[in-house]
């Protein structure tokens, strides 16, 4: 296991700024070569099938501007498969997606759909692209990604954040064990462990300080937090954090 906790920082939701007025500005990919300055270590962006916020050529312009790896978030589609596919990002993380939702609700359904999804990122294998699947913190789906050949698990961190969020500390534990024993099961299966969606600089550390986690994934909370002290000092506030949790 490695010492060093990887930051992804999700950039969508300045795309999301961008299109509620329309026109260029703010640019993610502006935001992108920020977020590489101010010490990320990769960049995700999730294009979504009804393009509400990054867009196809957002997608090509990141991967071409920056030096660190780009995380391809999408849905498990042919349409997404074709675009990764040409843009050869460093990763993909196949997500659930509902035209409905505000934003990704729950992880990827993989135990029961193994077969379709073993020949589905068979091309991205062949490509050199590592792949990621957003998954529950339970075990069957831990062990089905692991029989699919996924490279590496992300852990949908929301049901610990909320309950964090809300001060309801018995649910806040209970989903922090589940967490954290999920990382360790998918780490002896020989998953590569990285931890997404709704941290913030209060409940962070825990789950940085989880020795099997190697990747944390954050974009909605840092952007929201860049509005008020800058897009540097909100990334950097976060990997000090990280990195103190650690240790």
């Amino acid at each position: 296991m490695s010492s060093k906790l990887r930051l992804g920082v999700n950039i969508d939701h300045v795309a999301t700024v961008r299109n509620a007025r329309g026109g260029d500005n703010p640019d993610p990919v502006r935001a992108a070569l920020l977020a590489q300055e101010a010490g990320a270590d990769g960049i995700t962006a999730h294009l979504r099938e009804d393009r509400r916020h990054i867009r196809d050529a957002d997608m090509a312009a990141i991967k071409e501007a920056i030096s660190i790896p780009l995380n391809f978030e999408m849905a498990a589609t042919d349409e997404m498969q074709a675009i990764a596919l040409a843009t050869k990002p460093n990763a993909v993380c196949l997500v659930p997606e509902r035209r409905e939702e505000r934003t990704t609700e729950g992880g990827l359904e993989v135990a029961g759909d193994d077969n379709r999804l073993s020949a589905y990122i068979a091309p991205f294998k062949d490509a050199g692209i590592r792949v990621s699947l957003f998954i529950g913190a339970d075990e069957r789906q831990v062990r089905a990604a692991a029989h699919v050949g996924a490279d590496i698990i992300e852990l949908h961190a929301g049901s610990y954040c909320d309950a964090h969020a809300e001060g309801r500390l018995g649910d806040r534990d209970a989903e922090f064990e589940k967490l954290r024993d999920m990382a360790t099961l998918a780490h002896s299966l020989g998953l590569e462990v990285h931890a997404g969606h709704g941290f913030t600089y209060d409940s962070v550390k825990p789950v940085a300080a989880v020795p099997e986690v190697v990747e944390l994934n954050i974009g909605h909370f840092i952007i929201g937090e860049a509005i008020f002290t800058g897009l540097v000092p909100a990334i950097q506030e976060m990997r000090r954090l990280m990195d103190e949790a650690r240790g």
